[in-house]
């Protein structure tokens, strides 16, 4: 089923609607670029060793956004995607306040630890919030809109981080920089308290009338009542089963192949190492010879790069398939990744330097392009009805734990291996990730979630009937 772009009612809705709920995403970028730049004066005032630094780094990633993602699907399917999202507006708020008066290593990491939950919680809820919401021809364009949130957070993390830099010549600066997030958090807060729940969410409560209003908004009436139908038809069917949702992902074999995919994408998404550019390219820069203030300024360029190439991303999606953008992705990373382990090698000087930037600059293109756009996308589309809120919340715990190992194991490996060493192990690792998303990874786009939710059972199931079960 199609929809046409509805009347300008619906459309100023869908709007207002996508840029109260993505400030989740902007915050989610913000909190988690911001420590980047954060670090370089943390590190004196907090007398920050090795270990300790890589504990706040991770500290929010694990078991913070990791155990937020888990619990958030959870709470996003009981208490629906609207009071989640105020309640990680309300989380992001105290958690950023509670970071930037932090007087030592270990409030700093409980506060990380808070923050963390919040940024879990929105990265489950937010793109489901909006794929629920979305006519099928928008659902991408919608739901990526969180993705380009999500980097132009870490952009202005970037900026602000320059900026102040700049302006304020204080070793407490940092604490500014943090404190910079409770702002957004504020407006998310004020926004989602003017918003509805998803109709998918009203359905699945089994509060129709709700569902049949708030589609009214989004569609025309015709589109209203056609979409009306679909849900009410898909919903009797998938819900006539009183059974938990982990019971059921562990007893349906093809529920239970969605899932593992929805995890591997997860995976695979962080295993680009991409946020060892997000968490660390101040450092990598000040170590190929740059200094400090040069190394904020340069990874201003990361950032820049990450908005523009994830709105080109979304026009992309536009045109083309899911599957074709992750495998262009996966290839582009390989082989920047290549480039920058050889560009280590080159005799030290500032050319050095800025080989090292543009190679990086490259990386992050690629990943956001072709596979951030596309990852998040693909966790809100592919889980059904009966189990989407809790399976997203398995594949982000996953995804967050993926990049939390990543991040806090990346600087021992820069050590053991060297940068040479340790961008060529992510090298094979993106080439497996290719592969996966060749041999496993579904097409997505053109449908609604519903009938998406119909092919896939068929799909797997068929699958499943066709393997000879032992006697």
């Amino acid at each position: 089923m199609t929809t046409t772009a509805g009347t300008a009612s619906n459309r100023r809705f869908l709007t207002k609607l996508t840029v109260i709920a993505t400030l989740g995403g902007l915050l989610f970028g913000y909190d988690t670029g911001v420590i980047s730049g954060a670090l370089l004066y943390m590190k004196d005032d907090l007398a920050l060793t090795s270990f300790s630094e890589a504990m706040v780094v991770s500290s929010l990633l694990f078991p913070g956004a990791a155990f937020g993602a888990l619990f958030g699907g959870r709470i996003a399917d009981r208490l629906g995607r609207k009071r989640t999202l105020l309640l990680c507006g309300a989380i992001f708020l105290v958690g950023a306040l509670a970071c930037a008066l932090a007087p030592s290593v270990a409030p700093m990491v409980v506060a990380r630890i808070i923050l963390g939950f919040g940024v879990g919680a929105a990265a489950v809820t937010c793109p489901l919030y909006l794929a629920e919401m979305a006519p099928a021809d928008r659902r991408g364009r919608m739901v990526t809109i969180n993705e380009l949130m999500i980097v132009t957070g870490q952009m202005l993390a970037f900026a602000t981080n320059a900026a102040l830099d700049h302006f304020i010549k204080d070793p407490h600066v940092w604490r500014i920089m943090l404190a910079v997030a409770a702002i957004p958090a504020v407006t998310l807060l004020i926004g989602m308290l003017v918003l509805p729940d998803s109709p998918r969410w009203y359905a699945f409560k089994g509060r129709m009338d709700d569902a049949r209003s708030v589609l009214g908004m989004s569609r025309t009436p015709a589109e209203a009542a056609a979409e009306y139908d679909v849900i009410v038809h898909h919903t009797h069917h998938m819900l006539s089963s009183t059974r938990s949702p982990l019971t059921i992902i562990r007893d349906v074999p093809w529920i239970r192949r969605i899932v593992l995919i929805g995890c591997g994408l997860a995976i695979v998404q962080q295993a680009t190492g991409i946020n060892t550019v997000n968490y660390y390219a101040p450092t990598i820069l000040e170590q190929s010879g740059l200094g400090v203030s040069a190394a904020l300024v340069a990874t201003i360029a990361v950032g820049v790069t990450s908005v523009v190439t994830t709105i080109i991303g979304i026009v992309l999606l536009g045109y083309i398939g899911r599957r074709a953008m992750l495998l262009t992705g996966f290839a582009g990373v390989a082989a920047s990744q290549a480039a920058l382990a050889l560009a280590f090698v080159l005799p030290e000087s500032m050319m050095r330097s800025y080989v090292i930037l543009a190679c990086m600059v490259a990386f992050v293109a690629f990943v956001q392009m072709f596979i951030g756009t596309c990852v998040w996308l693909l966790l809100s589309e592919i889980f059904p009805l009966n189990v989407r809120g809790f399976a997203m919340g398995i594949a982000v715990f996953v995804l967050w734990c993926t990049n939390a190992l990543i991040s806090f194991v990346f600087p021992l490996l820069n050590s053991a291996l060297g940068s040479t060493g340790t961008f060529g192990l992510f090298v094979l690792v993106n080439v497996a990730s290719w592969i996966f998303v060749y041999r496993s990874v579904p097409e997505t786009k053109g449908t609604t979630l519903e009938e998406l939710e119909e092919r896939l059972e068929a799909e797997h199931t068929d699958r499943f009937a066709a393997v000879p079960v032992a006697a």
